[in-house]
């Protein structure tokens, strides 16, 4: 009975490498693609006079085409993200009370490897009216 069990466990094991080799023919290397869901966008919004970044009560807005999300701060970070796994062209508007409103002239473009997107960081400041 326990050399049918290994068997059985031996085969299993046989056939989960070839599949293995099978999803890395187009690789060179195999690749091992994390569970995580990436941000396509992390926006540090700075005061102009201050230097510093600001995250009370600023609005950040990514568009691409007719897609359009409020990107949000992480909890202990300066960074507002957003765009996860989403690949496209993003224009940025930010708003905050007392401060010129943002718009960004030119999109920036989110990519994507074989696995995630590519996450794209900026730093944006921002002007006291």
């Amino acid at each position: 009975m326990t050399s049918r069990v290994f068997i059985f466990f031996m085969c299993v094991a046989i056939v989960s490498l070839w599949a293995c080799e099978m999803d890395d023919e187009t690789t060179a290397d195999p690749v091992l693609c994390t569970e995580e869901i990436r941000p396509g966008l992390a926006i540090t919004v700075i005061d102009a006079d201050s230097g510093e970044a600001i995250i009370d009560q600023v609005t950040v807005i990514a568009t691409d085409g007719d897609y359009q999300e409020t990107l949000e701060n992480v909890t202990g970070s300066t960074d507002f993200v957003g765009a996860y796994e989403r690949v496209g062209y993003y224009t940025i508007t930010i708003t905050k009370d007392g401060y010129a409103t943002y718009q960004s002239n030119l999109p920036i473009e989110v990519q994507e490897d074989i696995c995630h997107v590519i996450t794209e960081r900026r730093s944006i400041t921002i002007e006291q009216l």
